[in-house]
């Protein structure tokens, strides 16, 4: 948003006002599409990290950037479990909803979404991607142990921004590409047990969504078996063969790449990639996204040649 609205990123999450706007404004633009998941009070990736001990740097025109402070794993038990309710940034996240609910209800919106890193990105912030996953082989119990501890922070700071916002929240959306570098054996041990955990924390009528755009070739077929209902899945894993590998389990969201056509294709390229996904779902339940979410950059025409490929789709089935 942003880098499309010409706003700073620091404006965009310090200032109230601004980011307030710059939701209306995309909304306003993009009537054709849903912003999802809707009002989000993103900072950059900072949340969770932040509330872990990583020091975050800002930029005025690009997203922070996380340094990990070197921690030893033997050291977990002393490590206090993070509250999100008043560690790093989560607490100014809270505020920004409590303070702009109204604000927002009444402008005619709701926020029915919370959103959250999931646990092993939160723990490869924490340790720094290479040494966490070279953790999980050389100190699985260990892993485990700090996995427990991003597991419940997940948790913890999903219910308290739901009970920020209010009633009107019924689902939430979970982030976690880490799952993607790891193969099916590591899947099972230090993956599924705490997506599952997750879900199983929430009411069953929420709507449950899982975004991995790094790579599902290795979980594909258990992934509905953590809970979730929806995959925002990249583009790695064609269409087809995501569809027939889910059998109808889960409703995919995606999967026109989000960099090699939403960003640097034409229009006409857009369209064409977008009617392509849409063919190849062959019914299979789909949300038509990019692949994992838009990408800086991304023309707005590029935008609406998706709902114009949308459109002309949804004519040649009733035609």
């Amino acid at each position: 948003m942003p880098g499309h609205l010409g706003i700073t990123h620091n404006d965009y999450y310090f200032d109230d006002t601004v980011w307030f706007d710059a939701h209306r404004r995309v909304i306003e633009e993009f009537p054709e599409a849903i912003l999802f998941p809707s009002w989000w009070a993103e900072i950059g990736m900072a949340a969770e990290p932040s509330a872990m001990g990583v020091r975050i740097r800002f930029w005025p025109h690009q997203t922070p950037s996380e340094e990990r402070v070197p921690f030893r794993l033997e050291d977990l038990a002393e490590l206090t479990a993070p509250d999100p309710t008043s560690d790093g940034f989560c607490p100014l996240i809270l505020r920004r909803y409590a303070t702009m609910k109204q604000r927002i209800f009444d402008a005619g919106y709701t926020m029915p979404v919370v959103a959250a890193r999931g646990p092993l990105c939160t723990a490869s912030f924490f340790r720094g991607v290479t040494p966490f996953l070279m953790d999980l082989m050389d100190e699985p119990d260990a892993s485990k142990r700090l996995l427990d501890i991003c597991t419940d922070l997940t948790i913890n700071w999903l219910k308290a921004q739901a009970a920020a916002i209010g009633p009107c929240v019924e689902g939430i959306l979970v982030l976690d590409d880490i799952v993607g570098m790891i193969g099916p054996d590591d899947y099972e041990e230090f993956a599924h047990p705490y997506l599952k955990r997750i879900c199983d924390a929430f009411p069953a009528d929420w709507v449950k969504v899982y975004h991995n755009d790094a790579g599902v070739e290795a979980c594909l077929e258990r992934l509905p078996d953590t809970g979730f209902d929806a995959l925002n899945w990249g583009k790695q894993t064609d269409i087809a063969r995501a569809a027939a590998r889910l059998g109808g389990r889960m409703t995919l969201m995606g999967n026109v790449a989000p960099l090699d056509i939403g960003v640097r294709g034409t229009p006409d390229e857009v369209e064409a990639a977008t009617l392509d996904v849409l063919r190849r779902a062959d019914g299979h339940p789909l949300i038509l996204s990019v692949g994992g979410g838009v990408s800086p950059g991304m023309p707005a025409a590029n935008i609406r040649a998706m709902a114009k490929a949308l459109d002309a789709f949804l004519a040649e089935r009733v035609g």
